[in-house]
């Protein structure tokens, strides 16, 4: 096996294919590592912004035909024409951007990031994908920035305690564009919303730019009561 070392930024490209055609949808970039810095072990995703700050307009065009509409044509000369999510896992290198791979799905938590900027009815473009009807889909998105935050159990990606009580998250959502969307958690026979998974929470917010955004995110995170869980203090920091 031969393999070819590139470096550079990472960045993620979403786009919807019907078997025939392809649109856009966004891009976001993920904070893989545990820790500030981008220290510590490699995680989930930690965190992550949309747009992508990296993926200029002229980067997305040049991903959409040298890269995604390739897949959408050779794919239909094989006989299995691909409807639904790309997700193209970018590297920003010196020589322009190489895929780092493919997956069929909205990636977490780059979905937490983009979704929410989503104006178009979701559904609508899910049944133009299925039907071969993109080429006369148009999707309209919020021009405003969004971050999302990770709140996870303590330890993780390591091993982690489970059954640790959070509070506060009705105070997180009065943050002006504020959610908070739930993956590792669980109500308790008493009531009490306990996390029992490594990546507990994703707090996002949205900002007429990169930097308001994190700031309305990370208030959000501020108002979160839970002494079990941890998260990075530099997503989409500059």
């Amino acid at each position: 096996m031969i393999e070819q070392r590139i470096s550079g930024p990472e960045a993620s490209l979403f786009a919807l294919l019907d078997g025939d055609s392809a649109i856009l949808m966004a891009t976001a970039q993920d904070h893989k590592r545990a820790y500030d810095n981008d220290e510590g072990p490699n995680t989930g995703g930690m965190g992550a912004i949309s747009p992508a700050p990296r993926l200029d307009k002229a980067l997305e065009e040049q991903v959409m035909q040298e890269v995604v509409g390739p897949v959408v044509r050779g794919m239909a000369a094989e006989g299995t024409p691909y409807r639904g999510v790309l997700y193209v896992g970018l590297m920003l290198t010196e020589d322009g951007p190489q895929v780092i791979e493919f997956n069929c799905r909205f990636g977490d938590p780059e979905a937490q990031v983009i979704l929410p900027r989503l104006r178009t009815d979701l559904v609508s473009a899910m049944l133009a994908t299925t039907n071969a009807s993109l080429h006369h889909f148009d999707m309209r998105w919020d021009p405003r920035a969004a971050v999302t935050v990770v709140m996870a159990s303590k330890g993780y990606p390591g091993s982690y305690e489970k059954g640790s009580i959070i509070r506060a998250i009705d105070a997180a959502e009065t943050v002006p564009d504020c959610n908070v969307f739930h993956a590792g958690t669980a109500l308790a026979d008493n009531g009490n919303l306990i996390a029992v998974g490594g990546r507990v929470l994703a707090v996002t917010a949205l900002g007429d730019d990169a930097e308001s955004a994190r700031r309305n995110a990370y208030a959000g995170v501020a108002k979160i009561d839970w002494q079990g869980g941890f998260y990075r203090s530099d997503i989409a920091k500059t």
